[in-house]
């Protein structure tokens, strides 16, 4: 079982993976807007994704990509590493 992923981790792979700078109490205050509010695309999401599978070893759900909002995808990948599926 995994650590789960924070709002500052989350953060920070927007900057690594996508190269969008969001400070992580931004994301926290707002967790419910749009990742394009942000900045992000959904390439710079896959980017995150295959960065997140590769650092966990195993796919995260198909749906991952499709998450519009930094709550529902933080969501979705913690109970994805919670549960190990």
């Amino acid at each position: 079982m995994s650590e789960p992923l924070t709002v500052e981790e989350l953060s920070a792979l927007m900057k690594r993976s996508a190269g969008v700078t969001v400070d992580p109490a931004v994301l926290a205050a707002r967790p419910d807007a749009p990742f394009a509010d942000y900045g992000l695309d959904s390439l710079g999401l896959l980017g995150i994704v295959a960065e997140l599978e590769k650092r966990h070893g195993h796919p995260l759900p198909i749906e991952v990509d499709q998450c519009k909002t930094p709550a529902t995808f933080l969501n979705l990948v913690n109970d994805s590493l919670m549960t190990g599926a």
